[in-house]
């Protein structure tokens, strides 16, 4: 076989390997082909796209500027980078990357989705909106675009105009799970919870959505709400974050109203604060080994198989007890010692590497202007970042235990010795909203779904009062009204 053919003959396996999702094996035959016949273009692009798997950022960008280099009227390649842009959150570049592309050939609808997905990361929505527009009008059967649209009208509250566009997606392709899933996250923040909560559970048919939300898997069925439990074992487990389990973890009591006997797999730092849930049967440190079960439910689908909705949420008040930890409290109340001022406990960051903190935290040193001197304020947050530690150390007028909370008992303690806890949404707001500790809640102009819509209180806490941004990214009507509700708080009892 001539070194022509052969050079095919490798190629021909690389395609079929790309196709089967063995990328190291397509980039090893790509590169084989390269070796027989150097600067082919098709075997270039290719090359380029089973390393971008393979996260070999780097070696992709080289295919492509050899790409660049032989075809320069060529747009593909500029798609790509965009695309490798887009991994290493080099997000003007990959701007940059798609308009050559369009430069190149202005009916690329693939560039202006790519585009419209890079301006949504930025929070440019308008920007984003018009590029999924010019996405679709170009290829009006493209589903990816019109659910990437949807997702940007939902940051600017357009709700039904984005279900509509869910809704034509998944008419073109029945089971796409993301528009799916972004549909439900609509549906649930506007309070449809009978509709939002069963498609809620379509996070689990998506490769995308499961990385994200951390998958686990049992070799016993997932317990929807239709089966009966009566005399059968059902374990609860963990799934997405601190706060989502401190709030559907009390549901655990419903469960075992049903006849069920509940397995509760719980965080190691949740351990000592859940140990006291109504009528759990056995907790069991996350990693340590499971006993045997008839059914496992993550604790994110325990509303849509209690079939919990607006008119009935009220009944599923279930609470996390600690007044029988009285040593626990007496050490943290020694800790704070008298004061002869109301207590005001602060939580103004969360997670760094959540993806929306950049949304939901606020710097101290923004807050503090509008915290009134009646009160003594008492820092909540376990970890303090750096620009907060110097803020911190010239406001010595709040109390901070930062290196003393080392569990959410801790926490829990801290907060049974406070009037009031002031709070951004992270998992503190949550626990202390469990433990009808009165809770205000600082939302940005987005909230989790779980906040809903136009309203200050919450169904699912009955202790807290929410405040929310008017403006994206704008915490200034924020802060003055909460400084008014401070004076009032102050006047009262």
């Amino acid at each position: 076989m001539d070194f022509f053919n052969l050079a095919k003959k490798y190629f021909f396996e690389g395609l079929d390997s790309l196709k089967k999702k063995d990328f190291s094996d397509a980039e090893s035959k790509f590169l084989q082909s390269l070796d027989l016949a150097p600067d082919r273009v098709s075997v270039l692009i290719n090359l380029s796209a089973a390393q971008l798997k393979l996260k070999k950022y780097t070696d992709a960008k080289i295919s492509l500027e050899k790409v660049i280099r032989l075809e320069k009227v060529n747009p593909e390649p500029y798609l790509n980078l965009g695309l490798i842009e887009i991994e290493l959150e080099r997000f003007e570049e990959a701007i940059s990357c798609f308009d050559k592309a369009i430069n190149l050939k202005p009916d690329y609808a693939e560039a202006y989705s790519n585009k419209g997905n890079v301006l949504n990361e930025l929070e440019r929505f308008e920007e984003a909106i018009s590029c999924f527009d010019k996405a679709i009008n170009l290829k009006p059967d493209y589903f990816q675009a019109m659910t990437n649209k949807g997702a940007s009208l939902h940051q600017i509250k357009a709700f039904e105009e984005a279900i509509n566009l869910y809704d034509k997606a998944l008419f073109l392709k029945p089971n796409y799970h993301e528009a799916l899933w972004n549909k439900s996250l609509c549906m649930l923040i506007k309070g449809d919870f009978k509709n939002g909560f069963p498609l809620y559970e379509s996070r689990w048919k998506s490769k995308k959505i499961r990385r994200v939300i951390g998958e686990r898997s049992f070799h016993e069925p997932i317990w929807s709400g239709a089966e009966s439990l009566k005399n059968k074992t059902i374990l609860l487990y963990r799934e997405q974050g601190l706060g989502d389990f401190i709030q559907f973890s009390r549901y655990s009591q419903f469960v075992v109203s049903l006849g069920a006997r509940v397995i509760l797999e719980v965080p190691h730092d949740l351990m000592d604060l859940m140990s006291n849930l109504h009528g759990v049967s056995r907790f069991i440190v996350k990693g340590q080994s499971l006993p045997a079960f008839d059914f496992c439910c993550p604790i994110m689908s325990l509303p849509f198989a209690l079939s919990i909705n607006q008119g009935n949420i009220s009944s599923f008040s279930g609470d996390i007890q600690f007044q029988n930890k009285p040593n626990k409290l007496m050490e943290w109340q020694a800790r704070l010692g008298s004061s002869s001022k109301k207590r005001i406990g602060l939580v103004w960051s969360g997670n760094p590497l959540h993806k929306n903190d950049h949304n939901r935290s606020i710097p101290l040193r923004d807050i503090i202007p509008f915290l009134p001197n009646q009160f003594e304020y008492v820092s909540l947050q376990k970890e303090i970042r750096v620009d907060d530690k110097l803020t911190l150390e010239l406001n010595p007028q709040i109390l901070s235990f930062t290196k003393h909370l080392k569990t959410f008992s801790d926490t829990a303690a801290l907060i049974g010795g406070l009037d009031l806890v002031i709070s951004v949404d992270t998992s503190v707001a949550h626990l202390s909203g469990a433990l009808h500790k009165p809770t205000w809640i600082l939302l940005p102009f987005v909230p989790d779904w779980r906040w809903l819509l136009d309203r200050d209180d919450s169904p699912w806490y009955p202790s807290i009062r929410l405040f929310r941004q008017e403006k994206r990214s704008d915490w200034s009507a924020v802060f003055k009204n909460l400084s008014k509700a401070l004076r009032i708080f102050a006047e009262q009892n």
